[in-house]
């Protein structure tokens, strides 16, 4: 059975699932090399820069993280990504605290966010959303951007992205053996860090 604790330890051995929807059965990839974002060496474009500064969306955190999960895997030309079954079990490592979703809002409407599994010091982005066509131009991208920062601030030491690719490239992405992700990975799982929330446990603390 596909559950929130199999998700858990899919993660902590350094792998992660992805649904086929073709052929209706889950894999499971450990990618050699691993893409990472090094906390240091985020390359923010010119550009994102200017509109961050204009902050031109609200950045909340698990407020919505059904609905960013939805939206990351609705309407995918590659099809989705997610069985039903793991929607679940994402739902419940939410409700553990070991996933979260960073949102971007446009008053009231969800425009863009990501959601991701969280184990120790490490970070491990599964997916992003924008919706350009509501006003979202940019919220994916933002929210990666300040989530990657807000993490950094709070002290952790991993932000996985999978794969590389010409889209994730723009940020400073790395390549480093899935040996070097493992035991990267077994370091910060043994220094735990708080998701950093503010006050209210609703925002993400922002830095800059």
């Amino acid at each position: 059975m596909f559950d929130s604790e199999l998700l858990l330890k899919i993660y902590a051995a350094g792998c992660f699932p992805m649904w086929d929807e073709a052929n209706e059965e889950t894999g499971m990839f450990r990618p050699d090399p691993r893409a990472i974002i090094e906390f240091d060496q985020l390359h923010v474009p010119r550009r994102l820069r200017k509109r961050i500064r204009q902050r031109p969306f609200r950045i909340t955190t698990d407020l919505a993280f059904e609905a960013v999960l939805d939206a990351c895997h609705e309407g995918r030309v590659d099809g989705c990504w997610c069985s039903p079954e793991m929607e679940v079990a994402y739902l419940e490592l939410h409700e553990r605290g070991f996933a979260h979703s960073v949102e971007a809002w446009l008053g009231d409407d969800l425009v863009g966010g990501l959601y991701g599994v969280h184990l120790g010091a490490a970070f491990m982005a599964e997916s992003k959303f924008s919706l350009p066509e509501f006003g979202g131009t940019d919220a994916s991208k933002i929210v990666l951007i300040e989530t990657v920062q807000s993490l950094q601030a709070a002290g952790f030491e991993l932000f996985d992205v999978q794969f590389r690719n010409d889209h994730i490239d723009q940020f400073g992405v790395a390549e480093i053996t899935v040996d070097q992700f493992e035991q990267r990975l077994a370091a910060a799982m043994v220094h735990p860090r708080d998701w950093p929330v503010d006050a209210d446990g609703e925002r993400l603390v922002l830095i800059g």
